[in-house]
């Protein structure tokens, strides 16, 4: 302070040059500090590296745990199904740990009367198992590669809120089981399939399935529920077996299927029709695997009052619908009430389809509704047709 008192006496001039030499050794000597500092603290962090992240290292620790933090919900094994069948209604008003035990093998059966098909499967079936959750479960997918051909599979849920649909959490080779946990974030009606490569071969193969993501609210009651999957099979004759079929890649490429089917094969659900009774509210849960072709779903003689297009469950249902269109990779919930008894066909609009095999048989039982159905004659069934019983 005594030194800028006499500094006060000077000449304005040369007060001015002092003051600003010592303001900018100041200002040298911060910054000197500071990049001293700066540099100090990079050769430490090179000595010793430190881990950055944008989580506290307790949550990460939790983070790293996740899996065990699903023991705090009570833990439930799903029911699975074969299609036509679903599972039972959920009942409950809470999120459990739902347990879903997958796996794949090959298995030769039936495509058509006259030949037989190695389909590529989840649970040993064509379609995979029908899976019901609810809305806020945790589902932990065990997932068993049982192919013998030495074939790696995944699955990809479209229900699932991640990379991949959990498609590479749950990519397995021979004889390798792997588990994935998913929280359910999303109400809805969705495919699941193997997304390993080539895609299209275990698509066309038979690598696919529903499920769904119930509201928490719940669906509202029904009478009978159906599942009921459309697909398309790429085929060429065995060199090795005049009965057998086995897939065609060529033809997948062209988008020409030698079947488009419900449920997995020809006739499926021509010899074994779905059985209703009149006054009956139905429900149709029906996807489309594809892999290429868009679906014009259709019940002759009967109009959706409700229909859930691209499976969605929040908003407004479409009413009295003729046709909806499901594309590959989609689902649709639909519903209608069974009035006038009898055979109803169910098919594919694309009409020359019916010739592939997309065609099945809801059979309704009940008395007679002369006031909304009569003829003077009875019922005859035009010759060679494949829509009428």
């Amino acid at each position: 302070m005594k030194l800028f008192h006499r500094l006060r006496t000077v000449k304005p001039k040369t007060f001015d040059i002092v003051l600003s030499l010592g303001l900018t050794c100041a200002v040298g000597t911060g910054v000197y500090q500071y990049y001293k500092y700066q540099c100090d603290s990079l050769l430490e962090a090179q000595e010793t590296p430190k881990k950055h992240s944008l989580f506290p290292e307790n949550m990460m620790k939790k983070f790293k745990k996740a899996p065990e933090l699903n023991l705090e919900l009570p833990v439930v094994e799903a029911i699975l199904t074969k299609a036509p069948g679903i599972p039972p209604p959920i009942d409950r008003d809470y999120p459990v740990q739902l347990v879903v035990n997958l796996d794949t093998t090959i298995e030769v059966k039936p495509i058509s009367k006259q030949y037989k098909y190695p389909y590529w499967t989840f649970n040993g079936t064509v379609p995979g198992p029908f899976i019901r959750a609810r809305v806020g479960d945790v589902m932990q997918v065990n997932y068993l590669n049982l192919d013998e051909t030495g074939m790696a599979h995944n699955i990809d849920f479209h229900c699932v809120t991640g990379p991949g649909g959990g498609a590479e959490m749950l990519l397995a080779e021979k004889d390798e089981e792997k588990t994935g946990f998913f929280k359910l974030l999303t109400s809805g009606l969705f495919i699941y399939h193997c997304a390993a490569g080539p895609v299209p071969s275990h698509i066309s193969n038979g690598m696919y399935g529903l499920m769904l993501v119930e509201p928490e609210e719940g669906l509202p009651k029904v009478d009978k529920e159906f599942y009921v999957m459309q697909s398309e099979f790429y085929c060429e004759p065995s060199d090795d077996d005049p009965k057998l079929m086995e897939h065609s890649y060529a033809n997948g490429l062209d988008e020409k299927p030698t079947y488009v089917v419900f449920n997995g094969r020809e006739g499926s659900l021509i010899d074994t029709p779905l059985l209703a009774n009149t006054g009956e509210r139905i429900r149709f849960y029906f996807g489309n695997a594809g892999p290429n072709l868009s679906s014009s779903f259709h019940v002759i003689g009967a109009i959706f009052d409700k229909v859930f297009r691209e499976g969605d469950l929040v908003s407004p249902p479409e009413r009295n619908v003729q046709v909806t269109q499901v594309p590959p990779g989609g689902a649709t919930m639909i519903e209608f009430e069974a009035i006038v008894p009898g055979t109803y066909s169910f098919v594919d609009h694309a009409i020359f389809r019916i010739e592939k095999g997309a065609v099945g048989f809801l059979k309704i039982a009940g008395a007679p509704r002369p006031d909304i159905y009569h003829g003077m004659d009875r019922p005859k069934r035009c010759p060679g047709c494949k829509l009428h019983q």
